[in-house]
């Protein structure tokens, strides 16, 4: 069958703007990045087209860098695809008049976010209650994570079940508070500089500051059966993991809520946790590595280059990425995702997020994207929407520089306003 003559005539058309448009960019971008700034630092980007399947541009496309947190866009991806509507926040089982309650990973309970009490809700209907411990098969450390992060807000413990975000929050307001109350009396007044000591929980608080601070807490099954036993006095005792199968699973929070949080203040903790909770729907036995195993070799089997996927949040400079594979990541997100339900996840430039105060479109935000920061490496991965309507799939990172980051923050916002003015 012929297709028209004159429908023959405007694709021709379409394609010859479309190539003429990607000649000029292609130029514009690579006069950039010839400028001298890009010389002593790692540069990758890939502009993609999900509507023509057309690629804009490629430098660097299928090299490898260190992604920091924009690792967090695969973990979305997996808990996408594997978690339901509602956080599955632990599974349980009821004999008589004590329930049994198994950790799923959730990392919603009793945060200060989420404010999330649905296994102390359940569990207070009891006399008694067997939390079960000791499912989880990871470290409570990433590879490769810094060891001196210990007492920092953004490297708290990963564990099966946690409580409080695994921190204890500290304020000096009127007079010294804590969340959790009940480690007040661990806290001492310093000004050492270091929160907590190094493999205890003790903590150090400047009685000159007034900021509000959180310090990861040691997980132990001591410290575990404080906390459980300060909200359910005298109910709950702890038993270890015997492979024996739960029965029930009970569902909290919307599970968009814990994305788009995880997306926006880019946390590490919930990125983790989204991870082991993704395992918890496979097996009672929690593992993120294995979790990561399964989704490259299922749904992310066709990555042209398979990733070093070593954690949930990017803080491990052992992870290792292509712009290629975000890409395609990105670009499964788009056709599998309604658009403003995927949008509403990712920071908004100018707007929202890590990406506030960077990216400001003129007259509305064009940029939705996960940024990726750690020392001397910053990367931006996500969704550009131009002046003539299309969205542009993209990954653009930078590794190894040694200039201010803001510095090649503005080179990257250049770079994007060319795409989104000339597309």
């Amino acid at each position: 069958m012929f297709m028209p003559r004159k429908l023959l005539l405007l694709i021709f058309l379409i394609s010859f703007l479309f190539s003429c448009k990607s000649a000029y960019i292609s130029k514009k971008i690579n006069k950039s990045f010839n400028d001298g700034f890009y010389d002593n630092q790692f540069t990758g980007l890939l502009v993609y087209n999900p509507k023509t399947h057309d690629t804009i541009f490629k430098y660097n496309a299928d090299k490898y860098f260190t992604p920091a947190s924009n690792t967090k866009i695969f973990t979305l991806y997996t808990a996408l695809h594997t978690l339901p509507e509602q956080i599955p926040a632990f599974k349980y089982t009821i004999q008589n008049d004590t329930i049994s309650i198994l950790g799923t990973g959730s990392p919603t309970f009793l945060h200060s976010f989420f404010n999330d009490s649905t296994a102390l809700k359940i569990a207070g209907n009891y006399k008694k209650v067997n939390l079960v411990l000791n499912n989880l098969s990871d470290e409570k450390f990433g590879p490769g994570w810094a060891w001196e992060d210990y007492d920092t807000y953004f490297s708290p413990e990963r564990t099966s079940f946690p409580m409080y975000g695994n921190v204890i929050t500290i304020s000096n307001t009127d007079s010294l508070q804590s969340t959790p109350s009940i480690l007040k009396d661990s806290i001492k007044y310093s000004e050492k500089g270091k929160y907590r000591n190094y493999n205890e929980n003790t903590f150090y608080y400047n009685s000159k500051e007034r900021d509000t601070i959180e310090v990861p807490m040691v997980i132990d099954t001591m410290l575990i059966s404080k906390l459980w036993n300060d909200i359910l006095p005298g109910k709950v005792s702890i038993t270890d993991f015997s492979g024996k199968k739960m029965e029930h699973v009970a569902y909290s929070i919307p599970s968009d809520s814990l994305y788009k949080r995880m997306m926006l203040v880019s946390d590490n903790f919930l990125a983790e946790q989204m991870l082991i909770m993704a395992s918890s729907t496979m097996s009672d036995t929690l593992s993120s590595s294995k979790m990561r195993d399964y989704v490259l070799s299922n749904q992310l089997k066709d990555l042209k280059q398979k990733p070093r996927w070593v954690d949930g949040s990017g803080l491990s400079r052992y992870n290792l990425f292509t712009p290629t594979s975000f890409v395609q990541v990105l670009s499964k997100l788009y056709n599998e995702i309604p658009r403003e339900r995927l949008f509403n996840l990712f920071p908004v430039g100018g707007e929202s997020g890590t990406l506030k105060k960077y990216y400001s479109g003129v007259s509305k935000p064009y940029i939705h994207a996960k940024s990726g920061t750690v020392g001397n490496n910053y990367s931006l991965s996500g969704y550009l929407i131009t002046n003539s309507g299309e969205t542009l799939i993209f990954s653009f990172m930078n590794n190894h520089y040694k200039t201010p980051t803001n510095e090649v923050k503005k080179r990257m916002q250049s770079v994007f306003e060319v795409l989104r003015d000339n597309y």
